[in-house]
This record gives C-alpha cells, structure tokens and sequence, in this order.
C-alpha cells in the first residue's frame, strides 16, 4: 500500500507533431498524454488536484507532474509519487534525470524559491509498472509537490506540516522526469496511472475505469480520474 493513491484509467492517443522536449534540439515527433483529477477528489478529507503529463518519443519518457490544488492545508495534498504502465509492454527503464524549483514556506504561509534541483526521487518497476516515488529516499520527507499558493500570493491555510521545518523545502508546484525506456516509441500509450500523495505508507482510493469515454476533437477525456491527450 502507498500514501494516497488515486487511480486513473487510460485515455486515447494523439500524435502530437513539433514537440519540443527537455534537451530535445528542435522539433521531435511524440505522443501527449495527459492525465488529471477530476473535481472533488479528497485525500484524509482534504481536496487533492493533480495533473501528469506523459510525451512518449523513441526511448524515452518524459513526464511532467504538477500538482495544482492551491492554498493547500496540508502535507497530505502534497504529491509524493506516481505509477503507470505502458501499453507496449515494457518492464525495464531508469530514471535519467528530474528537476523542479526548490520552495520553502514560512510560519507566516509566505514562501521562497530557491534554485532547480535534482529532485531526489526515485524510479522501481514492477512487473510492468512503473513508479516514481519519494518514499524511502535519502531526501524524503522534503522534496513532495506543493501547490501554488492562494490569490494573495501566500498559503493562508497552511498548518505546521506545510510551515514547519521537517517538510521543507517542497517542490514548488511541478517536477520534471526523464525515464530511459528500451523500446518505447511515439505511439506508446498510459495506462493505470495512479496519483500518491502525503509522506508515509497509506491507503490506496481506487477509482474504477468508466464503461465509455467520451471523445473529444483533440482526443478523449475520462472520468474518475480524467485522462486527456492533447496536441501541440
């Protein structure tokens, strides 16, 4: 079991031409997958919004993690993990390399960025999951994705998990993953992609794939969480 899992089912694909990827020098071909919490999901009675952005080109992942629930209260809603599967079968890759903007929070729900960073987290497959994970790293429990803060510019809600010293410094706002895959190419599709928040072991809330997807021009959405392709 792990913290705060949220399920996510597969979406559809679309070719995304002109993509310009992390190190990529000018344009590649590749596939945007993007997946997101629907409104309303909660975590130990908190909201939790949540988006992960796969782009599948040959070899190689490369995700985007963003957590997007502002003027967060706690540690809780902080994202702390991720997993997946890829839909041609890999069960083998590591992490090349990640990044994010390192953000500490003071008493007073006002914070500070500091540099970008490595940040810290690692990559096990099982099976043919994948998970990226903060849990059991030198660096946890510091380096989790904090959202952004409220319309004043400060996390007003914040109680001492977020303003006190053991979970600081966050991640501010989103992380950067580029997985070495053998094999993967633009057309790979995400499947069981599941969201983990907080900073110790957990629970896992499930959500149960829909029996349609509804289709929309540029792809599919669904929902319980929703999985959306876009193109660029």
């Amino acid at each position: 079991m792990f913290p705060g899992c949220v399920f996510a089912p597969m979406s559809r694909r679309v070719c995304a031409l002109g993509i310009v990827l992390v190190g990529a020098v000018g344009p590649v071909c590749g596939d945007i997958l993007v997946y997101e919490t629907p409104a309303g999901s909660e975590f130990s009675g908190e909201s939790v919004w949540a988006r992960a952005t796969f782009t599948t080109t040959a070899d190689q992942v490369t995700i985007v993690l963003e957590n997007l629930q502002a003027d967060q209260k706690s540690v809780g809603q902080c994202l702390s993990g991720l997993r997946f599967v890829l839909s041609t079968g890999q069960s083998s890759g590591n992490l090349s390399s990640s990044s994010g903007v390192e953000r500490t929070v003071a008493s007073d729900g006002t914070y500070s960025d500091g540099g970008t960073v490595s940040v810290g987290w690692q990559m096990s497959v099982t099976g043919q999951e994948f998970f990226l994970t903060l849990l059991g790293t030198a660096i946890s429990p510091t380096h989790t994705i904090l959202g952004p803060p409220n319309a004043s510019n400060v996390y007003a809600r914040a109680n001492n998990s977020i303003t006190g010293g053991s979970h600081n410094p966050f991640l501010g706002e989103s992380a950067t993953f580029v997985l070495s895959v053998p094999g993967v190419t633009a057309e790979s599709g995400i499947s069981s992609v599941t969201f983990c928040f907080n900073t110790s072991p957990g629970s896992e809330i499930y959500v149960p794939e829909p029996a349609a997807l509804g289709l929309l021009s540029l792809g599919g959405a669904c929902l319980l969480l929703r999985g959306r392709r876009r193109q660029a």
